[in-house]
């Protein structure tokens, strides 16, 4: 998933940028701030490790941490056990697949041209500033890959071909955001994609991992409501950028449907969540799974900046907010399901 591009002042490539050549001289590289204005941030060096970060986006990992405690939570909740080391290898399977993604999302955006209007409104793409060439970060993306089966591989020996099958289909739409002849970023589905790997395969394909039997409908609710605020985060991106987009041939949600339609998206992906809230309660047969409801406000507070926010950078400072929302969300959840186990 995208966590922000550059506003087109930041954008100071190099002449073999687009062609992956590697810069040799430091990009001066604003840094953002939570308006929209900015401020002179220091170079950051060709291959350096502020480069790496800056391509891995390492904030939008909330959204590949949170589901899987979610899942592990809700498991131990239901069955009082839980194998920790299991844990620990879904959860690096899971941030190592966001990594794919953001990877993917960087070199590809930056090989299909998006670059060349120099309209973006957020976070820079490295390989676009000749930080980073296109084949140091298809090593790193093959790396990854690597990464995910060696991590993926005693998962799939204990549970089998269900693990198998998600494995494949996870690290495959990663690829696929950015890549190939038609990316999923440049259809109105990504939204719909994000709602699918990052809420229902990430916690009830954890919950299934864990357990290995049949995965319950409370899991499936919560599932279905990480999915949406994972959902809400691309909603932001998508919104900042339908004019960017639309230049681009991207054909995205709002691009498709207008930003009306993008509003009424967030909307309900921001409410959907703490609607499902007393229906996982009762569920569960506890009310500290009601927990959840201690973030509304802060929905509530994002859904408002979100009407009346400015085009722009002010989305930027929107997008991370509802990352935290999300990480904020499952970790009353979580603390909800853990609090039943333990004083039951």
């Amino acid at each position: 998933m995208r966590d922000g591009e550059a506003p087109p002042r930041l954008r100071r490539r190099a002449p073999n940028a687009w062609r992956g050549g590697l810069v040799m001289q430091s990009v001066p590289v604003p840094a953002l701030s939570t308006s929209s204005a900015t401020h002179d941030a220091p170079a950051i060096a060709p291959g350096s490790l502020a480069a790496w970060i800056m391509a891995l986006r390492l904030r939008s990992l909330l959204i590949a941490i949170s589901p899987v405690l979610v899942a592990a939570a809700l498991v131990w909740q239901r069955t009082g056990r839980l194998d920790g080391g299991m844990v620990v290898l879904i959860l690096a399977a899971s941030i190592v697949i966001q990594v794919i993604t953001n990877l993917q999302n960087d070199v590809g955006y930056t090989l299909r041209g998006g670059e060349r209007s120099r309209t973006r409104t957020g976070l820079p793409r490295a390989t676009a500033l000749g930080l980073l060439t296109t084949r140091q970060v298809h090593l790193a993306i093959a790396l990854a890959i690597a990464a995910a089966v060696v991590l993926g591989l005693p998962l799939v020996v204990a549970r089998g071909w269900p693990v198998l099958a998600m494995g494949i289909a996870s690290i495959v739409a990663a690829l696929a955001y950015m890549g190939g002849p038609r990316p999923i970023a440049y259809t109105p589905f990504g939204e719909l994609v994000v709602f699918v790997f990052f809420g229902l395969i990430a916690v009830a394909g954890a919950d299934y991992t864990l357990t290995g039997g049949p995965v319950p409908a409370l899991t499936w609710l919560a599932a279905s409501a990480m999915g949406a605020l994972a959902a809400a985060a691309l909603v932001v991106n998508n919104h900042r950028d339908v004019e960017h987009d639309a230049g681009v041939g991207r054909r995205t949600f709002p691009v498709v449907c207008g930003v009306g339609a993008s509003h009424a998206l967030y909307l309900a992906s921001m409410l959907l969540p703490f609607a499902l809230v007393p229906a996982l309660a009762w569920l569960a047969g506890t009310p500290w799974l009601l927990l959840p409801l201690l973030s509304l406000p802060v929905a509530l507070r994002l859904l408002q900046d979100f009407r009346g926010a400015p085009p722009g950078l002010a989305f930027n400072a929107l997008l991370f907010r509802t990352f935290k929302l999300e990480l904020a969300y499952a970790a009353l959840l979580s603390a909800g399901a853990i609090l039943a186990r333990a004083l039951e």
